[in-house]
């Protein structure tokens, strides 16, 4: 299995997730992680709480449909798995979010921003824990 780097790409993406969480931070004072975002859509605190973070879900799935209408570039997305993969890999992601009280996005960007020592933390369980896992699965498992 080889895995494509593009260092361009990667800056870009990064930079435009490290200005829209910097954004967020500034006009609503909001921490930008993606399952915190998810969860207060799902369930709420206020009407105004939901409504933005509605926009931010909203952003995130059109933006990357209208980068492929401008730019006439549709990337190829395979997913290596069964559909019961997926479901239970989500599963396990929520458990680890719900026990890590955040996602990547929230400590890795913006917990590690703040210098947050949980953020720090979990960071780097994360990166430790997705290392094992790709070793795992590329050279025990053999996939």
């Amino acid at each position: 299995m080889e895995t494509s780097f593009t260092p361009l790409m990667s800056l870009a993406g990064g930079a435009l997730i490290g200005l829209s969480a910097v954004l967020l931070m500034a006009t609503l004072g909001r921490i930008m992680g993606a399952t915190g975002v998810l969860t207060g859509v799902i369930v709420p605190y206020t009407r105004s709480d939901w409504s933005w973070r509605v926009a931010v879900l909203a952003g995130m799935v059109s933006a990357p449909v209208l980068a492929a209408l401008v730019t006439g570039f549709r990337p190829e997305i395979t997913v290596p798995g069964t559909p019961l993969m997926l479901v239970v890999g989500g599963l396990i992601v929520g458990v680890g979010v719900t026990f890590g009280a955040g996602c990547t996005s929230g400590h890795g960007v913006c917990g590690n921003a703040r210098l947050s020592p949980r953020s720090l933390v979990a960071t780097g369980v994360f990166m430790v824990a997705t290392a094992v896992t790709v070793f795992i699965i590329r050279h025990v498992i053999g996939g």
